[in-house]
């Protein structure tokens, strides 16, 4: 990489300094974006498509003129690469710098705003010069909790995605640290790729790829092989893995709009199939999944005859109820309180649902809704053994808890009232003539 440690760009044209010591940066080297890099980075990787990358830019026409700079808001500028969010010559720079790095871009006007320009700051054909520092780059993540972070190194082709169902055909590497323990070419169904031995982070990312995409995917162990791990590839419990994954293609499964009531009926028999045998396995996040799919298929069914309402119903039930014990097994407990709501709003007096949300609401120390759920159970059913047990728990839980309030309570009492006796002393101490005396138990006593 070339350097201007020689002379300052600031002396001189750009359009001569770019020319002299600028190297293109273009894919297909049409001298559409030159670049100078004023200050090294540090030696490593790059950004690739999708990271979340932190710019500090200054953004000048040829003539000197500043039209941008995130120095002068004092903030850094955060944006996601190779996605359009930027102007195709900064997308294009950034992902040729290292972290740490500063440099000149010059960018011809097809890189930047082309004919159109934008006014009032930018001419249209205006050309452009932008001083860059990348600070920070990470990949993007896919899942609330952060457990799947993708970085793509070959953008896919369009914007179509396999959906929930697709088949997808894949070629994948995983590797946990530096050792590679799988390389294969594979097909699945996505939300069951648990049957061919591909976690569930690949699996889920599938709905944000486009075919021809190759992309390091790197799993925390909840979306890898769990606490479990897997004998099979040695892998030992909570390991965090790396997936790199190429998807050759796929056939999309049809949308829930796309399918008659009887093959939303037949697909959630089959769905609801596969969520006991994921979850009899312990695969409660590949249940989740398969119980998730016969909701998204059948709530929204209405207007149709009596018995047709009927089954709906009862799949609706089993399907959130089993949402609510798999949500118990990984400790979701709001998500089990949600879950068996719904079930109370169809069946109010439904007893698989009312123990689990009082499980859920005493997992949380919720311990009077916890009882008045138990005690729920037992007007359903009397004879409900588990119940009775756990109206003794919450009993138990509620008197400990009293118990330590009134502790917490004495305390900050007895707190308060030392540090009153305190102030008090002081308070005499501080008058002229009058020295108090303290009685054996330390009670103040003002002389006569």
């Amino acid at each position: 990489m070339t350097t201007d440690k020689d002379q300052s760009m600031d002396d001189q044209s750009p359009a001569v300094v770019f020319a002299v010591k600028g190297i293109d940066v273009t894919p297909n080297k049409d001298e559409g974006v030159r670049k100078v890099v004023k200050k090294q980075g540090e030696d490593g990787d790059r950004p690739m498509i999708g990271d979340k990358v932190a710019v500090h830019y200054t953004g000048k026409l040829l003539n000197g003129k500043k039209f941008d700079s995130s120095m002068d808001r004092k903030k850094p500028f955060i944006f996601n690469l190779g996605k359009g969010q930027v102007i195709k010559g900064l997308d294009i720079g950034v992902s040729s710098m290292q972290r740490g790095e500063v440099c000149m871009l010059l960018c011809k006007p097809e890189y930047a705003y082309g004919s159109a320009g934008c006014l009032p700051k930018i001419p249209p054909n205006a050309m452009l010069q932008f001083e860059v520092e990348l600070l920070s780059f990470k990949g993007e993540v896919l899942t609330d909790d952060g457990g799947i972070t993708r970085r793509i190194k070959v953008k896919g082709e369009g914007y179509n995605s396999p959906n929930d169902g697709s088949t997808v055909h894949v070629h994948l590497e995983g590797r946990c640290g530096e050792r590679l323990f799988d390389s294969r070419n594979v097909h699945f169904i996505v939300g069951e790729s648990e049957d061919m031995g591909v976690p569930l982070g690949v699996d889920r990312a599938m709905e944000k790829m486009q075919k021809g995409e190759c992309c390091m995917l790197y799993l925390k162990p909840k979306y890898g092989f769990g606490k479990d791990g897997r004998a099979q590839h040695k892998i030992g419990p909570n390991s965090d893995l790396m997936y790199e994954v190429t998807l050759n293609d796929f056939e999309k499964a049809k949308e829930s709009w796309e399918l008659d009531l009887k093959e939303k009926l037949d697909l959630s028999a089959r769905a609801k199939q596969k969520g006991t045998q994921y979850f009899k396995a312990g695969c409660f996040l590949q249940a989740v999944v398969q119980y998730q799919r016969i909701v998204s298929w059948l709530e929204m069914e209405f207007g149709v005859g009596k018995e047709q309402q009927q089954t709906i119903q009862n799949f609706l039930l089993v399907a959130q109820l089993n949402l609510a014990m798999c949500y118990l097994r990984l400790r979701e407990y709001a998500l089990v309180v949600e879950n068996c709501n719904k079930v109370i709003e169809l069946d109010g007096k439904n007893e698989k649902a009312l123990y689990r949300r009082g499980e859920a609401r005493l997992f949380r120390n919720e311990f009077s809704l916890a009882m008045s759920d138990f005690k729920l159970v037992l007007q359903v059913n009397p004879s409900n053994r588990a119940a009775h047990g756990q109206v003794s728990i919450c009993q138990c839980k509620i008197r400990e808890h009293h118990e330590r309030d009134k502790k917490i309570y004495a305390n900050m009492f007895q707190k308060f009232a030392e540090h009153d006796v305190k102030v008090c002393n002081n308070i005499f101490h501080s008058l002229d003539g009058l020295h108090p005396k303290l009685c054996p138990g330390g009670q103040v006593v003002c002389p006569r």
